[in-house]
């Protein structure tokens, strides 16, 4: 099972390359940043953010061996077609490191105040399915068109093609109708927050949608994240994000369960790991814990 960092992009860029410079000097396997212009609190907007792509950018060019992703790029923030070309950019810029997580988008104070379209569920879905074509299309063949009713191109190209054939696209999902459906279908990776238990069942349905569209379940490695307590300090609470750990003991017990259903990367949060030297102290626990 692989394990990987999440540096918040709501710290400075040296703060962000100080964790992805010490999780590929370490051991890490990966570094994974959101895609997010600003908290998803109205009453957080002096917290600076930056941005993903040029952070996934910056980190590909000087952070080594390590997998870089997109966890994930939002897509009603930029046309699917400039989304393939970063990708492919990117993807060179780290000598064939990146991957491409991809997501419909959802944080409504983002939409508002930039004057971005959050469309209906059923829409936002549908646009989503549209622009996964197009971005394989763009990425996988020579020439794409795609006639869709939100997305039109038109014997379009991306050149370079990635390093990677194919560049991996993991795609984030929790909805069991619809997105684990489009994860099916399409992805290379899927991705979705939750403890061992919760993970097993969308992992379940996922393996459901897959046999429904005829395609071999492991061909799709699984990806999850939850907040890590090193020593202490769980703030577990209704509707916040899930979080495991709280001690040494309770930590190794959920890897061994992520490890168990047949995990393939844990992603980890950098939300409850202090910060400096104390921070790279727990990065140093956490993937003692799981290597052992």
């Amino acid at each position: 099972m692989r394990i990987s960092i999440w540096p918040g992009a709501e710290q400075t860029y040296a703060e962000v390359l100080e964790m992805s410079q010490h999780a590929a000097a370490t051991g890490w396997d990966g570094v994974w940043l959101a895609d997010h212009f600003m908290p998803d609190a109205d009453d957080d907007l002096a917290t600076p953010m930056l941005e993903c792509g040029s952070l996934i950018a910056a980190l590909g060019a000087v952070v080594p061996r390590v997998r870089i992703g997109t966890l994930v790029y939002g897509n009603t923030y930029r046309h699917p077609a400039v989304v393939a070309n970063m990708a492919a950019t990117a993807d060179h810029i780290s000598g064939g490191r990146f991957v491409l997580g991809v997501g419909a988008g959802w944080q409504k104070n983002e939409h508002r105040r930039y004057g971005i379209t959050l469309p209906p569920t059923r829409e936002l879905i549908d646009r989503f399915e549209e622009a996964v074509q197009v971005m394989l299309g763009l990425l996988r063949t020579p020439r794409t068109t795609v006639n869709g009713t939100y997305y039109q191109v038109v014997d379009a190209v991306c050149e370079p093609k990635p390093v990677q054939d194919p560049l991996p696209l993991l795609i984030g999902a929790k909805g069991e109708k619809r997105m684990l459906g489009i994860v099916a279908k399409y992805a290379d990776e899927w991705n979705a927050w939750g403890v061992p238990a919760t993970i097993a069942h969308k992992s379940a349905v996922l393996d459901e949608h897959c046999a429904r569209l005829g395609r071999d379940p492991r061909t799709i490695k699984r990806t999850a994240q939850a907040l890590v307590a090193v020593d202490g300090g769980r703030p577990d609470g209704p509707g916040g994000p899930p979080v495991i750990g709280g001690s040494r003991d309770a930590l190794a017990a959920a890897v061994d369960e992520y490890r168990a259903l047949g995990l393939d990367e844990l992603i980890i949060p950098d939300d409850l790991l202090g910060k400096g030297a104390a921070r790279l102290a727990a990065m140093d626990t956490i993937l003692a814990i799981v290597r052992r």
